[in-house]
């Protein structure tokens, strides 16, 4: 979950500086008639399995665009991009989420130099792609996670174009953010700006959906028919890119008889897969391994800093209902989860695709499949649901979501919005932003105006900090409504960027 950095006035929020010819056998069907109903019966595709992942890609020309499932490191089809290396296939436009690290996934490709352009929604922890992106040796488009989400799965559906309120009144709306520099650090090509409309008194842009040449995705199994599942949070982009590409090839850790599962079960049916290879090995490498942390005999004395997040947390808690569907950005917000009233249920949602997020995993129950939007691992809780990253940020765009909680931080590297922008443009969805009042030095981040790229525009309803709790209107601006105990309005007007009114029925801060 993508981090936020600074709020203007009006709640604005900045994010962090950021063909193949196809020769297929045509299936034949063989008809009954019974009960005067005719029905038919597909059989197997010929060719669709391969032995070798090579073959499956050796034809891929220099130029193709490909679209790369997986997010961080879950779910990518290993096997595939390994063969592309042998291949040396050049000049290629990857769509993905993000291009795995340096030495692994994408990031391979990148070390390579066979990638010329990378449509993503966040550079991730790769310094390889970083540094091809800033020398102006790698163009990338930056997207919105759930709008790269949301064109590709319009790309599969035969749908040209979209209108989303993602983006607006941000760069993405605007255009001119940078796609590829010149080695001088100038701009080369910019992006370029969104058509607008309105609808119900709301703006929106139009985004142009994508597709691709070829679909390299992982799954779990497939059946000799050529129908296709995932595991957990494994699917996440690799599910609408196989609608999405002229040719989808699937790379699995099983193929199995007709019949293995039920026909209820299948996530992708086999008209979207025209090639299937069982991977020999799966490294499955976790980038984030985070376990329960054992309850220390001795616990460290706390720092000042641990003393400030721990109130902004414990504040941040109190804004949990029972029943209430809620999203959490990592840091704060995700820590705020452990301080739930035993007596409410809140359900959690991951953007990657998790309903029902549940606790850190001891280390037994580690698994490389079940990961959290901070690519960390975790556990679910009974009754949890596992989806795509389309149907995940549909979720969160139509505003079936309650409650957006997101940290804000300072700084300048370029690291893309994730799906902050989404979250932040929900519609009917409260968005709390929770934070350390003050960066290092005394330097305001509560400010009069953004001086940083939005990530959001007046989409914050409350800022809560150690120090004190606004409530945010788009017209009157911030009211402070809560303030800790020993300070008054005017200490926090010291130490605020802009001004803000004062609740006639101000209280002290709780805490939970």
């Amino acid at each position: 979950m993508a981090t936020l950095k600074a709020l203007s006035r009006v709640e604005n929020v900045i994010f962090r500086n950021v063909t193949a010819t196809v020769k297929t056998n045509i299936s034949r069907f063989s008809v009954s008639k019974t009960c005067g109903c005719y029905f038919s019966t597909l059989s197997q595709r010929s060719g669709r399995f391969y032995s070798d992942p090579l073959d499956a890609v050796k034809d891929i020309p220099n130029g193709a665009t490909i679209l790369v499932g997986g997010f961080g490191l879950c779910g990518i089809p290993e096997n595939l991009i390994n063969s592309l290396l042998k291949t040396g296939v050049k000049s290629l436009t990857a769509v993905s989420n993000n291009a795995g690290v340096d030495d692994f996934g994408l990031g391979l490709l990148l070390q390579t130099k066979q990638i010329k352009r990378m449509i993503s929604s966040y550079v991730g922890e790769n310094v390889e792609f970083e540094r091809q992106y800033l020398s102006g040796e790698l163009e990338v488009e930056l997207t919105p996670q759930g709008t790269l989400a949301e064109r590709i799965r319009a790309g599969g559906a035969g749908v040209p174009a979209f209108f989303t309120a993602t983006g607006y009144g941000t760069l993405i709306q605007e255009g001119g953010s940078p796609i590829k520099y010149n080695k001088d650090g100038t701009i080369a090509i910019a992006s370029e700006p969104r058509e607008v409309r309105e609808f119900n008194g709301r703006h929106y842009i139009m985004e142009k959906a994508i597709t691709g040449d070829f679909a390299l995705v992982k799954a779990w199994k497939a059946d000799k028919a050529g129908n296709v599942i995932f595991r957990k949070t494994a699917r996440n982009f690799n599910q609408p890119m196989c609608k999405a590409a002229k040719i989808t090839i699937v790379e699995v850790e099983e193929i199995v008889d007709v019949g293995t599962f039920a026909a209820e079960d299948i996530h992708i049916p086999s008209v979207y897969v025209h090639r299937i290879v069982k991977g020999d090995y799966y490294e499955k490498r976790i980038e984030k391994r985070t376990v329960k942390k054992g309850q220390a005999a001795n616990p460290k004395p706390k720092k000042d800093s641990d003393v400030v997040r721990e109130r902004i947390i414990r504040r941040a808690a109190l804004e949990f209902e029972d029943g209430m569907y809620a999203n959490l950005g990592i840091g704060i917000p995700m820590l705020a989860s452990n301080f739930i009233k035993p007596d409410i249920t809140v359900h959690l949602q991951s953007e990657n695709g998790i309903l029902g997020l549940g606790p850190y995993p001891t280390e037994e129950e580690v698994d490389p499949d079940l990961i959290n939007a901070g690519k960390e691992t975790v556990t679910v809780l009974p009754g949890a649901a596992y989806f795509s990253s389309d149907d995940s940020f549909a979720m969160i765009r139509g505003g079936h979501i309650n409650l957006t909680m997101l940290g804000a931080m300072q700084g300048k590297m370029v690291k893309g919005m994730g799906g902050a922008m989404d979250l932040v443009a929900s519609a009917g969805t409260k968005v709390v932003v929770t934070m350390e009042h003050s960066a290092k030095g005394g330097k305001h981040k509560i400010m009069e105006k953004c001086n940083l790229p939005l990530t959001g525009k007046q989409c914050v309803d409350r800022i809560i900090t150690e120090k004190a709790v606004f409530d945010v209107d788009k017209d009157k601006g911030l009211t402070l409504i809560e303030v800790w105990e020993g300070l008054t309005p005017d200490d926090i007007k010291k130490c605020t960027g802009t001004e803000f009114e004062v609740s006639p029925n101000l209280k002290p801060m709780q805490q939970i």
